[in-house]
């Protein structure tokens, strides 16, 4: 089991969910954990547990740590995962951000899935509150 947390500046690091060896990937929550994807090990994509068919989120490049968004056209680059575990949001022109890390796992794939389903979500959230965000006076 690989637990996944999100950095928090000057502060504990958030414990988020974790990742099984066999892919699934669990959101934490005070009692059960909750199933909410999965990934496919041999290929890297990402999937989204939904009610009916899971959803095709992006895919994790095996041999770099490089995660995409799926979108129609040419996929998304949102970031990478080094050989540590940490996590890093693609900033253009700028140096990459450190969003979080996934603690016990040498695999590229399991730690894109823990990237996209459970720190992700997240950073988008934070990304949105900021643009919303009134001009200060």
């Amino acid at each position: 089991m690989n637990k996944v947390y999100r950095q928090h500046p000057l502060a504990p690091d958030e414990l988020l969910g974790h990742v099984d060896f066999d892919g699934k990937v669990y959101e934490s929550r005070f009692g059960p954990d909750k199933y909410v994807g999965r990934v496919e090990l041999d290929s890297g994509k990402v999937f989204e547990s939904r009610f009916g068919p899971d959803k095709y989120l992006g895919r994790v490049a095996l041999d770099s740590g490089k995660m995409y968004r799926a979108k129609f056209g040419p996929d998304e680059y949102l970031g990478r995962v080094d050989a540590d575990g940490r996590f890093y949001r693609h900033k253009p022109l700028a140096v990459d951000e450190h969003i979080g890390h996934i603690a016990d796992t040498t695999a590229f794939n399991l730690a894109g899935a823990g990237f996209l389903l459970l720190v992700w979500p997240l950073v988008e959230e934070q990304l949105a509150a900021e643009n919303k965000k009134p001009p200060a006076p």
